[in-house]
């Protein structure tokens, strides 16, 4: 059975996915969600973090952009990108404790980036989690 961290990578994924091109990724976020079996209670988690963050992209680029040091957004990696968006949505828009959102971001991090990604993804979020 699929958990939250299960659909939060899935999230990442589908973002990664638009990302990377494919703006229409989100009318196939169902039949993606069951190839990796995400299903149930956990779809409709999955589901409502990627409709989130796409509607509040903008917001949410935004956040990330103020907080990244000597960096450019375009040149982040696509699954930093796209970790940064789905963790900056959940700490902005979302209700859980923001060190779970953080860890779970880094958690995700450290299985899909690169060996620096980790401490980089913290940093962002912790400044995003004070500033709000």
């Amino acid at each position: 059975m699929a958990t939250r961290h299960h659909a939060r990578m899935a999230v990442v994924s589908l973002l990664y996915a638009y990302d990377l091109g494919n703006k229409e990724i989100g009318e196939y976020s169902d039949e993606i969600l069951e190839e990796k079996k995400i299903r149930n209670k956990q779809r409709e988690f999955a589901n409502g973090l990627f409709h989130g963050v796409m509607e509040n992209l903008e917001a949410v680029d935004i956040a990330i952009e103020k907080h990244l040091k000597d960096w450019d957004f375009e040149r982040l990696g696509a699954i930093e990108r796209a970790t940064l968006r789905l963790a900056g949505y959940e700490i902005i828009f979302g209700d859980l404790d923001d060190p779970v959102v953080i860890n779970e971001a880094i958690e995700i991090t450290k299985a899909f980036g690169s060996e620096q990604s980790p401490k980089f993804i913290n940093g962002v979020l912790d400044a995003i989690s004070k500033d709000k």
